[in-house]
Formats: C-alpha cells, structure tokens, sequence
C-alpha cells in the first residue's frame, strides 16, 4: 500500500484542560510528512484532556475502536507516556493496534511496532520505555508530596505566601487548579524551549517568582 494510501491518526493527551497539546501535536505532523508525505490535513487527530492514569479517555476509546474496526491503519503518538501511564495499558494498546494489522509510531523515542514484526529486543525496548514512563510518574509524585511535607514542617512557609501554583488552606499546602499547568510550563523552561520571561507572561506571574520555583522550590513541581 502506498503511502499516500495509509489511513493515519495521531493520538495526543494531556492530563488537564488547562494544559496545551500543541507541541504533541506538532509532532506528530511533523513526522507523518516525514515518514508518510502526508499532509497535516489528512491525519485524523484523536485527544484527550483529562486527569488521573487510566486510559478510559474518550479520545483513546475511538481511537481503538476505529482501529479495531480497520479504519486506521498507522498509529502515531509523541511519547509512550502520552498513549499509557502503565505497563498494563501500554501492552494492551501495542498488542490491540498489531492485533488490527496497524502500525504503532512512537516519535520522541523513535520506536516502531508493526504487525508481524518478530523482534524480541524492540518489544523489550518498547516494554522497558513504558516501565520508565510509569516510574518516572511515580517518583515525581512521590518527591512532591515529600517536598510538600517538608515546606509545611518549616516555619517559613507559616508566614510567607502560598508557592505558585499551591494554596494554603488550614495550615495545609494544596495544590490549586492550575498546578498541573504551572509544572508543565516550568518544565519547558528547565528543558530551555521557553524563556523564564515567556513562563511568568503565560503563569501571569513575576520572572522572579518562575526563577524562584525553579531554583529554590523545584521538588515542589517534580522537576
């Protein structure tokens, strides 16, 4: 089948509304033109918006049924931890897209799994990046709450304000709606996409205080 021929979807999901898929997205187009010469008109884009580690997206839930139904013949995500946030997941969404004689395209990791494929060190690879993704997920929640902890148990934190992206209620540090987003948008600054003067216009908040939770207070946002 030509390329030209290839029915292809892009799948991109982030875990709040708040949250952008615009560098997923941009992504995924890039590497279908890439890879495919296809147009960014012709790759049908299914998203999600959503929180928790489940996969029970309505986004992912058509995605698999039009794969399962053989209207998709090429599957392309940016990161194996945008498709699945576990092992169990990640297997079943690898297993269901060959099981459909489609091809699965992961971007950042430069993976590829297709139908009929026999190689025993690509499918350990592809099991070990999801293993990666899950602990990663882990750790990250686990040295924010820890570093949670230890903000409340100094007596800084009693006096001063709430650090960006948290609220303080009866004592306790909490995080406010758009935490997810203030840890999205520092992390793009510490991978050196986006300027600390860019990060405060889109946290509507001071250069100092983005450099501030950088520097001083980045086990609060898993960076």
């Amino acid at each position: 089948m030509a390329d030209s021929e290839l029915s292809i979807a892009g799948y991109a999901r982030v875990s709040t509304v708040d949250q952008t898929l615009d560098r997923q997205l941009t992504g995924i187009f890039d590497y279908a033109e890439q890879n495919f010469d296809t147009d960014r008109a012709d790759v049908e884009i299914y998203r999600d918006k959503s929180t928790g580690t489940d996969v029970e997206r309505s986004g992912y839930q058509q995605l698999v049924k039009d794969v399962d139904a053989g209207a998709v013949d090429v599957v392309v995500v940016y990161g194996v931890s945008r498709v699945a946030r576990s092992i169990r997941d990640l297997s079943r969404t690898a297993d269901r897209v060959r099981d459909a004689n489609a091809e699965l395209h992961v971007v950042s990791e430069g993976l590829t799994l297709r139908p009929g494929d026999d190689d025993p060190y690509q499918d350990a690879l592809f099991q070990l990046l999801g293993v990666f993704a899950e602990l990663e997920a882990k750790i990250k929640r686990k040295n924010v709450a820890e570093g949670i902890a230890a903000r409340q148990a100094n007596s800084d934190y009693h006096h001063g304000p709430a650090p960006l992206g948290f609220e303080k209620e009866d004592g306790r540090l909490i995080e406010a709606a758009a935490y997810d987003r203030v840890c999205t948008v520092l992390d793009t600054v510490v991978r050196g996409e986006m300027s600390k003067r860019q990060a405060s216009k889109e946290l509507d908040t001071s250069r100092r205080t983005v450099q501030r939770a950088i520097e001083d207070r980045s086990e609060l946002y898993g960076l």
